[in-house]
């Protein structure tokens, strides 16, 4: 059974920071793009980042720019979002996704594995 597990998630205070992993166990995912989104509550999901297969290509939404970080371990199957600088807008529950070719894509019809999500809450 192929699953996504995602942690990492909390409260913290505005400015500062969080790791998230996602484990992913059942297959490997060394040869497929991983992505993170997240949604906020009564507002669409939406893209927050993405690696390539390799690591050596990433992709941020506009928001994020400048303070995520996305990077993988494909020895561990996991794949990890740093984030800093955080802002009350950033609350939401991120979820982890693994995609179906190697190169990442924006678009949630890009993965077709997703994780149960852990929620992040940023306190003013």
């Amino acid at each position: 059974q192929v699953q996504l597990v995602e942690s990492g998630g909390g409260l913290v205070q505005a400015g500062g920071s969080l790791r998230l992993s996602c484990a992913a166990s059942g297959r490997t995912f060394s040869r497929n793009a991983m992505g993170w989104f997240r949604q906020a509550p009564g507002k669409e999901r939406e893209f927050v980042a993405a690696i390539s297969w390799s690591g050596g290509s990433t992709y941020y939404g506009d928001s994020v720019k400048g303070r995520f970080t996305i990077s993988r371990d494909n020895r561990k199957n996991t794949v990890y979002l740093q984030m800093h600088s955080l802002k009350p807008e950033d609350t939401a529950v991120y979820y982890c996704a693994a995609g179906y070719e190697p190169m990442p894509t924006v678009g949630e019809a890009g993965y077709n594995y997703w994780g149960q999500g852990t929620q992040v809450t940023v306190s003013s």
